[in-house]
């Protein structure tokens, strides 16, 4: 085998990204396997690591993408359970001090033994690859963040908690977190959730009690909200807004009760100003960082149950576009349109 291959990289902030061909293949470690790539994903953060440096300003040149899918190629010292041919889907690890052996723009990339899951025949690499980045960040914000016990964890406080009797909040229902948060919400027996924007039939087959109209300003908005939860919200996902924004998952909850409110961008602090409300219990407005490796005890046993989930159902995947090949001019359109604004389907290169 080679030892270099090729790879779509930033090497400069705030340039275009573009193609090498002398990236070094990664060769697995302990409790690793390797993989030849078969699908790469981009997400919206991509787009923040080519043009401001998010997680890479000191280690270029970085490879792009965290939603890798590929045929194992190479068993690690240790690995059991999984075996050269396997189709599986990881979460690329992404941080100031990581490299880029987990990325998934390039032909080979490494996988940790605790974030991957088997693919289920019945599923495919796109579909697949649709789940890691987006599915991950809310099983952290629900299950992590606001407290909520995970179901897949057999504990004390999965056994006493009354999922039936609780309420979640869950701004951004179009989004892919959103449509992932529901999923994840419905499996977990949540009673009551209660959805701001997204498609209503898409989103109460995935689960949602109630899907509300996003549109008409903030007042109107926490008017519905209200209408639906009272003065009993406690849990609040925000998966879309920036912090101007996100006083309405806080004027959302409760007055009399202390009320969480977990956020997917966490870019600085609210405006406490445009809080309504006596707030008697008080609130939390919490970080969510959506990394499976910086929360194994939660995500470890989740990667084990995925392909049982995606074989029953209770987890489905969402839709996303084809490109073909490593190709930076695409990848470039796809991060233009994240910066710009524009409404991007899920974009998957195959390698």
């Amino acid at each position: 085998m080679a030892q270099v291959q090729q790879a779509i990289v930033v090497q400069e902030v705030g340039k275009p990204v573009v193609l090498v061909s002398d990236q070094p293949i990664p060769t697995p470690g302990p409790q690793q396997v390797q993989i030849k790539v078969t699908v790469g994903g981009l997400n919206p953060h991509d787009q923040k690591v080519r043009d401001v440096g998010l997680f890479v300003q000191n280690r270029l040149p970085a490879v792009l993408g965290n939603d890798v899918v590929g045929t194992v190629s190479q068993l690690g010292p240790g690995v059991q359970g999984v075996s050269v041919g396997d189709r599986i889907v990881t979460q690329g690890f992404i941080s100031p001090n990581s490299d880029c052996s987990q990325s998934a723009l390039q032909q080979y990339a490494l996988a940790d033994l605790p974030t991957l899951a088997k693919i289920p025949d019945s599923v495919s690499d796109d579909e697949a690859a649709t789940l890691p980045s987006n599915i991950v960040a809310p099983v952290i914000g629900l299950f992590h963040t606001l407290h909520i016990p995970a179901p897949w964890i057999d504990d004390t406080r999965s056994k006493t908690f009354d999922y039936a009797g609780c309420t979640i909040l869950i701004i951004g229902g179009g989004s892919n977190n959103g449509r992932f948060a529901v999923q994840l919400a419905k499996l977990a027996g949540i009673g009551k959730i209660v959805v701001v924007g997204g498609s209503d039939a898409e989103l109460k087959g995935f689960g949602a009690t109630h899907v509300l109209d996003r549109h008409g300003g903030h007042d109107a908005v926490l008017a519905r909200i209200k209408a639906v939860v009272g003065d009993d919200l406690v849990y609040a996902l925000d998966t879309v807004n920036a912090p101007a924004d996100q006083h309405l998952g806080v004027n959302a909850l409760s007055n009399s009760r202390k009320g969480l409110l977990a956020r997917l961008v966490p870019s600085g602090p609210i405006d406490s100003s445009q809080v309504v409300g006596v707030k008697k219990g008080g609130y939390e407005v919490l970080d969510v960082h959506g990394i499976s490796l910086t929360n194994l005890e939660l995500c470890t046993p989740f990667w084990r149950r995925l392909p049982d989930y995606l074989l029953t159902g209770d987890i489905k995947p969402l839709g996303y576009v084809v490109k073909h090949g490593l190709d930076p001019a695409a990848v470039n359109e796809v991060l233009d349109a994240y910066r710009d604004g524009a409404r991007v389907v899920k974009t998957h290169f195959h390698i």
